[in-house]
């Protein structure tokens, strides 16, 4: 099968979970023997084309032209990522599969899918509704309608939790049988086969000190202000803890001066962007990861932290409420709640008899239901299912190899 993903990021494009989603299903794919083509965002003077673990990547460069706002500049990517799908499309032949990943890419995605007869299915890894609790300026009700067109032209909805499930039928009044549920995925075979060198916790922590550590964007709906708020507290009852908040984002000046505030000062670490490799090792020295979203969506996070045998404090949000069963193989805390997850906190950090059932059990979870090739295969699952759809509906309506020929000449669409 020939799959066309589109995707606004992608590695070395790095900005929140989706890029390392989109890479990991598609080699996850490759691998299963399925020939995948990314089209992503050219952003950093690299090779526009290219083969990363056997998945054929090729990269567009947005036309520069300024942008009001990131709704404009969307529009303007997916010119460039149509050029180069059509590019490919004459060269090798049609795709079987359109694959979009969320709203960045619905316009080049929905062209695709008329232009040559093409079934679409696209992932909603977030809403723009839930991202803000609401649609309060023109800009996210602008998004939030590009979200529900392209959830509406696709064939199917895949989302990565029940929460985002339930949040499709309820922001976008979707059908039932036009969504399916597939969670994330992660390798634990990453984790097992990462060596920490003997120095590397001295790069962040003292030797004796407990390390709680966060990673992803430094935005308000990850919650990373419960988390310095809940640092006085636990510190208080284990003073040799050190919080290592790893990642970048728009709120990180605001966490900092917050930190300083509460007179954090070496006890609270702000790393910036680390690499894969020392994101990987600070989970497998960390006492305890910690992701206390507001807004969650999935949270893919958690899972690579259950993958390296590291206790998790999640709160009780979204998509993490469903990767993570309490006092099971986690702890929850109250969204929102610096109390109740400075109590978890310690919680996992005084009992190592907990932190080690947890453990075991967080292992033992992400071998038996999160691992990326049985993720793919379900994917798979669900092209072939659009795909033959798809074929029926052709056959239905008499759709010859010469007609279709015709169709492709006059860019004739889908009725």
């Amino acid at each position: 099968m020939r799959i066309a993903m589109l995707t606004w990021e992608f590695p070395p494009r790095i900005v929140g979970g989706l890029a390392m989603h989109v890479f990991d299903l598609s080699t996850a794919l490759a691998r299963a023997g399925q020939e995948v083509t990314v089209i992503t965002v050219n952003g950093q003077e690299i090779e526009s084309c290219q083969d990363m673990e056997g998945v054929r990547v090729i990269r567009a460069h947005p036309y520069d032209l300024p942008s009001r706002d990131i709704v404009n500049w969307a529009v303007q990517l997916n010119v460039a990522m149509l050029e180069k799908a059509i590019q490919a499309v004459n060269a090798e032949g049609d795709f079987d599969i359109i694959h979009a990943h969320d709203w960045l890419v619905a316009h080049a995605g929905r062209a695709l899918k008329h232009s040559y007869q093409l079934p679409l299915v696209a992932t909603i890894h977030a809403t723009e509704y839930g991202r803000n609790n609401g649609l309060h300026n023109e800009v996210q009700r602008d998004i939030s309608n590009i979200e529900w067109w392209l959830t509406y032209e696709a064939w199917k909805v895949i989302c990565c939790s029940k929460y985002m499930e339930n949040e499709l039928y309820r922001v976008f009044n979707l059908p039932g049988d036009k969504v399916t549920y597939i969670p994330n995925g992660v390798h634990p075979a990453r984790f097992k086969e990462r060596r920490v060198p003997e120095d590397f916790k001295a790069r962040f922590a003292l030797p004796h000190e407990k390390l709680v550590y966060f990673v992803g964007r430094l935005v308000r709906e990850k919650g990373v202000q419960v988390l310095i708020d809940a640092a006085r507290k636990v510190l208080v009852n284990i003073p040799e803890a050190k919080f290592i908040v790893a990642g970048t984002g728009p709120y990180e000046k605001y966490l900092h001066n917050k930190a300083r505030e509460l007179g954090l000062g070496d006890k609270m670490l702000f790393t910036g962007y680390v690499t894969d490799e020392d994101r990987d090792m600070l989970y497998l020295v960390a006492d305890v990861a910690v992701f206390p979203s507001l807004y969650e969506p999935f949270g893919i996070v958690a899972l690579e932290a259950m993958a390296a045998g590291t206790p998790v404090v999640v709160s009780d949000s979204g998509g993490l409420a469903e990767t993570v069963v309490h006092e099971v193989d986690g702890l929850c805390a109250i969204t929102g709640s610096s109390n109740s997850l400075a109590d978890q906190i310690i919680k996992v950090i005084q009992n190592r008899g907990l932190a080690e059932k947890l453990r075991g059990n967080a292992l033992d979870k992400v071998r038996e239901h999160y691992d990326w090739q049985i993720i793919a295969d379900r994917t798979l699952d669900v092209y072939r299912e659009v795909a033959d759809g798809n074929r029926l509906n052709r056959e239905r309506i008499g759709f010859s190899p010469l007609r279709e020929s015709v169709v492709h000449q006059n860019k004739g669409v889908i009725s």
